[in-house]
């Protein structure tokens, strides 16, 4: 009779093996077919970057190349994205504020500032141009809107919340000669109100607020025509783009030694991102279709002609101490500067 048990053991023992094999090939395909963890890179932004879409396709351009990287974006004013990063919560900040960038770095938070973009800002209003200040230079446009308001036939739409917008408006308001402090108090004729109104809001909420009230404002032309094009505002272009409106974007890496969060090599990677040619092209044609007018100009190809107007500007309003960065606030940069 033959050995039945014999045969049974070595069965069950096969048996075993088997299912061992299967589990363990199961667990490897798995782990290569899983999803991957990725990490977070968080980058604190001023709202006339996120609020025209561009952030979206930088994003999806910057993950398509770096799969193991999940980009969040923060949008706030320029002053806000700054305190978001340094307390902490942001890896990297895009703003265009360059004097409130200087301090970001003078304090220790920042390095590596690189400019990336520009275009420029514009005073808009209502249709018809009810002040007359169409022709006009930024800062003689601001007087006649000022002494219009004064008379109660004009109002003054400002951000008024220390975005790199804000800031901008202050300087002009500062070569007027004129006292910003006293301005906001000033009386529109005989109305009770004032003629010059704070929203303390972003850019597309200021506009809006602009569009309601048929009030004069200054907005970053990519912003305006994204609103334009929306049907969100109705306001026209009172005061054209030029030297004394220009709007430069920079961005800045949180300095490793104060961030917690450990992302210093993928936000160099992320800046590295933006300087490239491919980004840089991009950004040179966005919005071209979609509003009849690109939104964003280019700045790293500026810098082949740098006798050009645009670079003196740059060179003059927003560099710090004849650098995009100087080099007390470079760490590890490699070859991110020219």
């Amino acid at each position: 009779m033959p050995n039945l048990a014999g045969f049974k053991l070595n069965r069950n023992v096969m048996i075993a093996v088997a299912l061992i094999v299967m589990v363990t090939a199961g667990g490897f395909i798995w782990n290569l077919t899983r999803p991957q963890e990725k990490e977070s890179l968080i980058v604190s932004t001023t709202t006339s970057l996120y609020e025209t879409g561009v952030l979206d396709v930088l994003k999806t351009r910057f993950e398509a190349s770096n799969p193991e990287y999940n980009v969040s974006f923060i949008s706030q004013g320029t002053g806000l994205a700054i305190e978001t990063a340094k307390r902490g919560d942001a890896d990297l900040i895009l703003v265009h504020a360059p004097s409130s960038e200087l301090a970001f770095m003078e304090t220790g938070f920042g390095v590596n500032r690189k400019i990336f973009a520009y275009n420029f800002f514009i005073i808009v209003g209502p249709a018809g141009d009810p002040t007359g200040v169409e022709g006009l230079g930024p800062v003689e446009a601001m007087l006649r809107i000022r002494e219009m308001g004064l008379s109660g036939n004009a109002l003054w739409v400002s951000r008024g919340d220390n975005s790199g917008t804000h800031i901008k408006e202050k300087a002009l308001w500062a070569m007027t000669g004129l006292s910003l402090d006293e301005i906001k108090l000033e009386p529109a004729g005989g109305s009770g109100g004032t003629w010059y109104i704070e929203a303390g809001a972003g850019m597309t909420a200021t506009l809006q607020l602009a569009n309601e009230k048929d009030a004069y404002t200054l907005a970053d032309v990519a912003t305006y025509l994204k609103n334009v094009k929306n049907g969100n505002i109705q306001l026209v272009k009172a005061v054209d783009s030029g030297e004394e409106t220009l709007n430069v974007y920079s961005a800045i890496v949180c300095a490793p030694d104060k961030s917690p969060r450990g992302m210093f090599d993928a936000s160099m990677l992320f800046v590295q991102f933006l300087a490239s040619d491919e980004t840089q092209a991009m950004l040179e044609t966005y919005g071209e279709e979609e509003f009849g007018s690109t939104l964003f100009k280019p700045w790293v190809p500026e810098l082949d002609n740098p006798e050009s107007d645009i670079v003196t500007w740059v060179e003059e309003q927003a560099y710090l101490d004849g650098s995009e960065c100087p080099t007390q606030y470079r760490h590890q940069a490699g070859s991110l500067y020219r």
